[in-house]
């Protein structure tokens, strides 16, 4: 009788789910919205409901589920225990304790961008590593640190925050986390708008950005694949910021690769050259060589690490 766990990637507006089979392929996978009306009180029980379904569907009964991992936008510590996740209207929430009730499964819980990293270094980009560094430029900047193959989550659930990694000592504007000077604020979609803005500004210098309004992410990196000069000058602001962040990561934990992912790594090769040129010159010797490399998973990672969460004992 084969066994299988389940993957739950839990995000603001779906739930991605995968079946896996108990040697780490992927039978099945699909997703439902998240119901965030009322703080959000349906997600658990949509989780369970899905699941039950799916084991309905594929004839699997209880004993064949070696178990539930699940990863959410926001700090996890203890024994699956969510202190808060914003997007998903919660507050503490004994995630793990409460989803265990609904279907009987263990549940095993992690931070979405941790559990992303998992994913990647299990079956993504790093596959076979046991010790990486991902970073996911987005709307904000995310991180996961795998260690010894596992997860470091930390005291406070906060491990591998690089967005919120303090890189500009003097800046004014206040990050969304409340601090200043965050990576976040630079390295993000947003961020990278926000730099492209004081660019231009500040230059008379030609640059085909110029002739577009609202300038994006997409327009900032577009050119700057073209070779347009200003661009040029903010994505350099932009990877010196981000490639002496990841320098100092890589001190600390020296990992075998470091892996980007997020809409922002889109743009390809070349984010991953600007990243470099900086990392290079900031990193520790020791760590000089390590390789930075684009996601390959992208949004299945999280199922993916969420899974082997379950199956890391097992594959």
């Amino acid at each position: 009788m084969d066994n299988y766990c389940f993957g739950i990637d839990v995000g603001g507006t779906t739930i991605k789910c995968g079946l896996f089979r108990g040697d780490g392929t992927l039978f099945s996978q699909w997703e439902i919205p998240t119901r965030t009306e009322n703080k959000g009180e349906n997600i658990i029980p949509d989780i369970a409901e899905t699941i039950g379904a799916k084991m309905k569907e594929h004839n699997l009964v209880k004993e064949q589920i070696l178990g539930i991992g699940i990863d959410v936008p926001g700090p996890v510590v203890g024994n699956g225990e969510v202190l808060f996740a914003v997007n998903l209207f919660w507050g503490h929430k004994r995630l793990a304790e409460e989803l265990e009730k609904l279907t009987g499964f263990p549940v095993k819980v992690g931070n979405d961008a941790n559990v992303a990293a998992l994913g990647e270094a299990w079956k993504g980009a790093a596959a076979g590593s046991q010790n990486i560094i991902m970073v996911t430029l987005g709307t904000g900047v995310g991180g996961g640190i795998i260690v010894n193959g596992h997860i470091l989550q930390g005291s406070h659930g906060a491990a591998g925050e690089v967005g919120h990694a303090n890189v500009h000592h003097h800046e004014v504007e206040k990050c969304n986390c409340g601090n200043r000077g965050c990576l976040e604020q630079y390295a993000s979609a947003t961020g990278i708008v926000r730099v492209a803005h004081k660019h231009l500004t500040a230059s008379d210098d030609p640059s085909i950005l110029r002739g577009i309004d609202p300038v994006t992410a997409k327009d900032v990196l577009d050119a700057y694949k073209a070779g347009d000069a200003l661009a040029g000058k903010i994505m350099d602001e932009v990877g010196d910021l981000l490639g002496g962040a990841l320098a100092v990561f890589a001190s600390v934990t020296d990992p075998e690769m470091i892996v980007v992912g997020g809409g922002v790594s889109k743009a390809g090769q070349p984010i991953i050259d600007c990243i470099q040129r900086s990392y290079v010159k900031y990193a520790f010797q020791a760590c000089r060589e390590t390789p930075i490399v684009l996601a390959s998973l992208g949004n299945d990672a999280g199922i993916y690490g969420s899974a082997r969460m379950v199956l890391k004992e097992l594959n």
